[in-house]
C-alpha cells in the first residue's frame, strides 16, 4: 500500500458515482510485474479491491495481468454487495490503465 516512487507506470481511475479515486503503481522487470502498490481514497470496498488486485497481479506477466477482470477481483474477495460492485471496477481498471501506460511509454 502506498505510492511507489520508482514506478514504471501509474494507473489512475476514479468513480464519479461515489467519489473514490485509485492509483495503481507497477514496477516491471522483463515482461513481469515485479512490484505493485496502490493508493486508494474511498470506501472500504474500494480499498479492499485495490489491495486484492495487487495480490493477484504481482509476479504475473503483463498479458496475464491484463486478463484480470472486475469479476475476478470481486470473486477473490468472496463477493461484494451489489451496491459496492462498482468498487471492483476501480482496481481492475487501474491495473489495466497502468499496463497500457507502461506499454505506451516503452514502445519499441
Amino acid at each position: 500500500m502506498g505510492e511507489m516512487k520508482d514506478a514504471d507506470a501509474m494507473g489512475e481511475v476514479g468513480n464519479p458515482t461515489c467519489g473514490d479515486m485509485s492509483y495503481i503503481y507497477i514496477k516491471v522487470e522483463g515482461d513481469k510485474i515485479k512490484n505493485i502498490s496502490f493508493q486508494t481514497f474511498g470506501c472500504a470496498a474500494a480499498i479492499a479491491t485495490s489491495s486484492m488486485v495487487t495480490e493477484m497481479a504481482k509476479g504475473k506477466t503483463l498479458e496475464e495481468a491484463m486478463e484480470i477482470t472486475r469479476n475476478d477481483v470481486a470473486e477473490a474477495l468472496d463477493g461484494l454487495p451489489p451496491i459496492k460492485m462498482h468498487c471492483s471496477n476501480l482496481a481492475a481498471d487501474g491495473l489495466h490503465d497502468a499496463i497500457k501506460k507502461f506499454r505506451e511509454k516503452n514502445k519499441s
